[in-house]
This record gives C-alpha cells, structure tokens and sequence, in this order.
C-alpha cells in the first residue's frame, strides 16, 4: 500500500513536468514559424471543414459534424498527404501539431462545456433508471464480446504488440468497442434539435459515463506498461471524488454567477473571465488526473447557472468555439490517421469482424437495455443508434494504443475504419428508426421551435 500511494503521489507532482516531444523533431522552428503555420493551417481547417461539411449535408444528409470528421482525415496522411505529401507536409509539418494540439484540446473542451450548459437535469433525473441501464449495456456487452474476439486476433500477427497479455489486449479492446463519440454525439443532437429533449439527455448521460469508463479502463492498461499504478489511482480516484463534489455542491456554488447576471441584464466582461477561469480550471484538473479536458469542461457546464446567463455565455462563446476552434480537434486526429494498412482480403475480414461486433455491442445493447428499462421501441432504437457512434474520441483511445505500444498499425487501422464507417452510419440510421417518424408526428419539430425560443 505505501508503494502504491507513493506511486500515485509522483504521478500528481509530474503533471507539469515535460514527457518528451509529442513528435520527432527533424527541424528548428523560430516563433516566427510556428505563427506562420498556425494562421495557414486555421484557414486551410475552415475551409475544408465547410466545403466537406456542406458537401455532406447536400449529397448525403449527413451533419456538419461528420463533413468536419471526414475533413481532419482528408487533410491527412490518407488522401491529401498520399496524392500530394509535399504540400501536406509543407501546411502540416509534424514540429507544428505541438500547437495544433493544444487548440484542438481548447476547442473540443469549450464546446463540451457548451453541451455541458444544456443539459436538461429534469429529464435525467426522470430518465435516471433508462440512463443508468443504457450506460451500464454500453460498458458490459462491449467487454463481453472483446474478451471473445481478443484471444483470435492475439493470434494474428502485427495487431497487438508481442507479449502483450491476453488480459490488457482484451481491456483495450473493450474500451474501445464501449467508447461512445461524446463530442460528435453532443454535436449530431444539437444539430437534430434534440438537446432538450428527454432522448437526447439520456443519450448524453449514457454516452458521457461510457467514456469516462473507457478512459479509466485505459489508465489501467496504461498502468501495466510502464505509468505505474498510481496512473489508474489517480484517474479513478480524482474523477470520482471531483463527479461527487460538483453534484453535491457545484450548482450551489456557482448560483452566484447566474444572480449577478440577472441582476445586471447581461453578462460583463469580468463576469465571462471568472467563467472562462473555472472552465480552464476545470479541464485542467481532468486531464491533470488523465481522463480528459473535455470532461471536465462538460461537468463544470452541467453544474453552471441556467437562464440568462446560460444565454449570454452561448451567445458570446459557441460561435467562435464550434467555427474556429472544433475543427482543430478533428483535424489533429486527422493528420495522425493511416486508411491504407488493411491492404489484403484476410485483413479485411477481420476488419469487418471488429466492425459488426462493435456495431452489436453497442447498437444492440444499448437498445436492448432501453427496451427493458420500459422505452418504447421507436426510442430505444433512436438510444441505440446514438450510442453506436464512435467519431474521433476512438481515434484519441486508438492514439494512444499505437503510441504507447499496446497495438499495432494494422490493428490502429481497421479501428479507425469502425469508427469512421459507426459515425457515419449514426444519423441515416437515427434517421430510419426514429427521426422520420418524429417529424411525421410534429416530435423534432416541437423541439426546434422551443430552441428557437430560447
């Protein structure tokens, strides 16, 4: 036990300390050059995110969302870094995506505490028993089924690294067959106009306790390899303690904020640095910890006064947030993603393995415990076709996987291509099962007109 806590106490007093570059360096970079690379990397983002995007919404129907998705890989080593490396290494050369990272870090985690100021608490606490069954399917089948498929793909060469134990490759696997796309989910609802509806709230609930499951879970394979058992202590530990502290007290302490706009009228500068401050706070203490920045921007939303001051502070923040910021984070994911690793017939069918497996777990469990927990099955369908979206909160799991020597290449690809073809796949099927027949009904519709209300 005394190894153990002082494991975990230099865990916490490394926070700050350097870990090594988070690329190989080749060349020497002046400020200047940073500078340079940033703003032309902002423009080529903006551009591609709203040609891609508009793109998908004419031709497929799909959200911004995805078209931002599709841009990152785009931009990328998969199609602009195959037909035209040079350019794409002139815009995106590897010592610049130090920077990129931390405005893709700011932008995902600012609007999660966007999504965050959203919720609806009334409709969770009135859907708890659904949230809690859904969250719960969504964690257990996954792992279920990954400790059934892990043992045969130990058994494929190159997909896991050598003298991985069967224990770890299957606990990575399971998490991220759980994961769920918090950020794109959050963003595929709000486009729907679901956000205040009781479908999206139990759907951002069971979402939001699927990831932060997986990340603990990740920690402690993380922990196996190297990081030490203070790593998983202090994940699950931290979480725990700050998720009870702000649903006991947090909305209490900040009441304050939400009177002094009231009484004001609208928010003043000074108003919006103290909220900027604890949202900073916030996300830092998360990723300090090692879940991730944006649940604590999320967390610390939930908890934020409602009313005029929610109104203020989306007014003022979400433009910037959603239309300059987010991209980078999808981006960033982008540059780091490789389509051309599944390059024969028997890797294929493995890939489509992990994939209809994935989409089981996840699809069908989510919708199965809905059924049971008394939704009705046009619900319970639109629940599981939600949680079956994956995005780039994979790509982040999957990361790490490749970077910490837990997976291989070919492994990092085929689930790059679940999480892609599952986010893809989220909205046509959300679509056929649930979204149509609300709109037939006049359900959608009652919801965009009391957003355009508020």
């Amino acid at each position: 036990m005394s190894d153990l806590l002082d494991n975990a106490w230099f865990a916490l007093t490394d926070v700050l300390n350097p870990h090594g570059p988070a690329v190989n360096a080749v060349k020497s970079y002046s400020p200047a050059d940073f500078s340079v690379h940033f703003f032309l990397q902002l423009a080529v983002i903006i551009l591609a995110c709203r040609v891609v995007g508009w793109l998908g919404q004419k031709l497929f129907r799909q959200p911004q969302v995805v078209g931002e998705m599709i841009a990152g890989v785009v931009l990328g080593p998969s199609l602009l870094g195959l037909f035209f490396p040079e350019l794409q290494n002139a815009i995106f050369p590897k010592e610049t995506r130090n920077v990129l990272y931390v405005g893709a870090q700011l932008g995902v985690g600012l609007y999660m505490f966007m999504v965050g100021l959203t919720l609806r608490l009334d409709h969770f606490q009135s859907k708890a028993k659904s949230a809690a069954a859904v969250s719960a399917a969504g964690i257990a089948a996954p792992f279920a089924l990954a400790a059934l498929i892990t043992p045969f793909l130990l058994t494929v060469p190159g997909l896991f690294a050598p003298g991985i134990s069967q224990g770890n490759a299957t606990l990575f696997m399971g998490a991220c067959i759980a994961l769920t796309a918090f950020p794109m989910l959050a963003r595929i609802i709000n486009e729907r106009g679901l956000a205040n509806s009781s479908l999206g709230t139990l759907t951002l609930t069971a979402g939001a306790f699927d990831d932060a499951a997986s990340w603990c879970v990740l920690a402690l394979v993380l922990a196996t390899f190297g990081a030490g058992p203070g790593v998983a202590v202090i994940a699950i530990g931290g979480a725990v303690l700050y998720t009870g502290f702000m649903i006991l007290f947090g909305r209490k302490l900040l009441a304050p904020l939400g009177r002094a706009v009231e009484a004001r009228g609208e928010m003043s500068s000074q108003m919006l640095a103290i909220t900027m401050l604890l949202f900073c706070l916030s996300a830092f203490l998360m990723d300090a910890i090692g879940i991730h920045a944006i649940f604590g921007g999320f967390l610390i939303g939930v908890c934020m006064p409602r009313g005029l001051f929610v109104e203020e502070l989306k007014r003022k923040v979400e433009p910037l947030a959603v239309v300059l910021l987010l991209p980078m984070f999808f981006t960033y994911s982008g540059l780091n993603t490789r389509l051309d690793m599944v390059n024969s017939v028997s890797l294929l069918l493995i890939a489509l393995g992990v994939l209809a497996v994935s989409v089981l777990a996840k699809f069908g469990a989510c919708w199965a415990a809905a059924r049971l927990s008394g939704e009705d099955n046009r619900t319970a369908l639109g629940i599981g076709a939600l949680m079956n979206s994956r995005g780039l909160m994979e790509l982040i799991i999957i990361n790490i996987g490749l970077q910490k020597g837990i997976i291989g290449p070919t492994l990092f690809s085929m689930l790059v291509l679940m999480a892609i073809v599952t986010t893809v796949m989220a909205t046509p099927l959300f679509e056929a099962v649930y979204g149509k027949k609300a709109r037939e009904t006049g359900e959608l519709d009652q919801v965009d007109g009391r957003l355009a209300s508020a």
